[in-house]
């Protein structure tokens, strides 16, 4: 008896590894929750996105997905904004870190990937800036994002801006 098989299963595997791997690479950037502020904020926040550049601590703009006016990246995720997010609880420490770079003042707190999260403060609504470790001891980043965060986002609690 004569068998009259074709290889059909070997194409489609082909076909289905190679959609999976160009699925895979098509879109390798950085995922991060997007925040939901109040409509106010919101607006503030897309204000900040027009302002932003398109390169950071000589990173190029890589924005996180899903896009969205509320973040932005640089560095395929080595540093990531993410705008009208919750006040942190860290916040109330009397104890918390902080830094000032470029007239914006910033509390400093570790992400959970071992970088420095820093979040503005004395703003109508928060900035957060997530770097990644190579930013472990550099906040060098922060120079070039003060100024669109303080053209953006005004103060809320003057003179505790300046």
């Amino acid at each position: 008896m004569t068998s009259s098989h074709r290889p059909f299963g070997l194409p489609a595997s082909a076909a289905v590894l190679l959609l999976a791997v160009t699925g895979c690479s098509a879109d390798a950037r950085a995922s991060v929750p997007v925040p939901t502020p109040p409509a106010a904020e919101a607006a503030l926040c897309r204000a900040l996105a027009k302002e932003l550049p398109d390169t950071v601590a000589g990173q190029e703009r890589s924005d996180p997905s899903p896009d969205s006016e509320l973040t932005a990246g640089w560095g395929d995720g080595a540093i990531v904004l993410r705008c009208g997010v919750p006040r942190p609880e860290r916040m109330s420490d009397p104890q918390a870190q902080a830094v000032s770079a470029e007239g914006v003042r910033w509390m400093l707190e570790q992400s959970d990937d071992g970088g420095p999260r820093l979040t503005s403060v004395y703003r109508k609504t928060y900035v957060e800036v997530t770097l990644g470790e190579r930013y472990a001891h550099d906040i060098g980043p922060l120079v070039d994002l003060a100024a669109p965060v303080d053209r953006a986002i005004p103060c809320a609690l003057e003179p505790e801006c300046r």
